[in-house]
């Protein structure tokens, strides 16, 4: 061991000499004299000139071709401006519409029916196939509320036998329901397939609504309860006579003349005849019998056609039974009588 003084640092040694390695001679790259040239020879020039522009009608004709397939896909997805039934969605919309109202009619012949008749015609139900109703009455907003609550938002009655027909409460699903009130609202000018009642076989079909219907100036406004429509009857007198038409005579002429007697009978939701004559000016009697078992039918008379403004209403009575109205004197002219709970039962009455 070394003696060291004080304040002194450790022994330090010089550094060991090393032998100088030279590394060895790499080979360099040369290239030929004309890679170093600046420029482009005429050849290269015109060559990059070529690919440019083959470059430049390439995105040109990619360009080109993205824009015509856009174009095209618009109109054949929107359809050509000026040309009916050149659209895909509306011709995808349209076949849409027609299964849905193919599936909606079998849902309404195995549920609806037995109320509402087959066609709609009404029975123990209200009528559905009125073009009035149709018009202001049952809307697809409507509809799905009465399916989803039942008949007591119809007319209040908890104990109404519409029952609930969307679940849970209900056997339908959501779609069921859409499908069962597009059949309901379809338009006449839609034909599917449905399966005849009578035949059980395939047949065409066409939906109720009438899309150019309008309501006739001075028609009665539906109500809002079906049974609403039952009020008056009973020989409600008739309204007064139109300006400058005859007053009404009595009906024997004040000789004790026999009483003229019209016979009408309802039956499977139709009347009989869709036609009847009486003398004007006279009263007359309607011999009125409705054989459908349990379902409700009258008679009433409005001017000019079924539509028209009301003249005369008879009571409403369950059938089967017989009733003999009483109805005033009517000036001549036309008029149409109507069952008022089954607005399709309809015929012309002539006095003259």
């Amino acid at each position: 061991m070394t003696d060291q003084q004080p304040g002194q640092g450790p022994e330090q040694r010089p550094p060991v000499p090393r032998e100088t390695v030279e590394a060895p001679p790499a080979e360099r790259f040369t290239a030929p004299p004309q890679a170093h040239a600046f420029g482009l020879s005429s050849e290269r020039a015109a060559k990059i000139i070529r690919q440019s522009g083959s470059s430049r009608w390439v995105a040109f004709l990619a360009v080109a071709l993205v824009t015509i397939f856009v174009i095209g896909y618009y109109f054949y997805e929107l359809g050509v401006p000026g040309i009916e039934g050149s659209s895909r969605m509306e011709k995808e919309t349209a076949a849409q519409q027609v299964t849905d109202v193919e599936r909606g009619s079998k849902l309404f012949a195995a549920n609806c029916s037995r109320c509402h008749g087959v066609t709609g015609q009404g029975g123990i139900g209200p009528v559905l196939n009125d073009q009035a109703k149709l018009l202001t009455h049952l809307t697809p907003q409507y509809l799905a509320t009465v399916l989803t609550v039942g008949g007591r938002y119809v007319c209040g009655n908890p104990d109404s036998l519409m029952l609930a027909w969307l679940e849970p409460k209900g056997p339908l699903n959501y779609r069921q329901v859409e499908e069962l009130i597009s059949f309901i609202r379809a338009p006449s000018t839609l034909t599917y397939t449905a399966v005849d009642p009578t035949t059980g076989a395939a047949a065409e079909a066409t939906g109720w609504r009438d899309p150019n219907y309008a309501m006739p100036a001075g028609a009665t406004p539906v109500p809002n309860c079906w049974k609403d429509a039952f009020g008056g009857g009973g020989g409600t007198p008739a309204t007064p006579a139109p300006s400058g038409a005859p007053t009404a005579a009595p009906s024997d002429g004040g000789s004790g003349g026999a009483t003229v007697q019209l016979t009408l009978t309802a039956s499977g939701i139709a009347f009989d005849t869709d036609s009847l004559e009486v003398p004007a000016n006279t009263p007359f009697q309607i011999v009125f019998t409705n054989n459908d078992a349990g379902i409700p039918h009258n008679v009433a008379i409005h001017e000019g056609s079924p539509t028209g403004p009301l003249v005369w209403s008879g009571d409403i009575f369950n059938g089967v039974e017989t009733r003999t109205y009483d109805v005033p004197a009517l000036p001549a002219g036309t008029y149409g009588f109507v069952c008022v709970v089954h607005p399709n039962m309809t015929g012309t009455l002539t006095a003259k």
